[in-house]
């Protein structure tokens, strides 16, 4: 496993979180979990 810092911009602003991942995870799909995690954490 390892732990990747995503920097991505959502609504306008710029969010930064860390995805944890096995290493063959492809980038793309890194990519798409921290977009989840910064969407979930704008509905709650």
């Amino acid at each position: 496993m390892i732990e990747v810092t995503v920097k991505l911009n959502f609504k306008g602003k710029n969010y930064q979180t860390n995805v944890i991942a096995r290493k063959d995870t492809p980038e793309t799909q890194i990519l798409q979990m921290a977009w989840e995690q910064v969407a979930k954490q704008w509905t709650n």
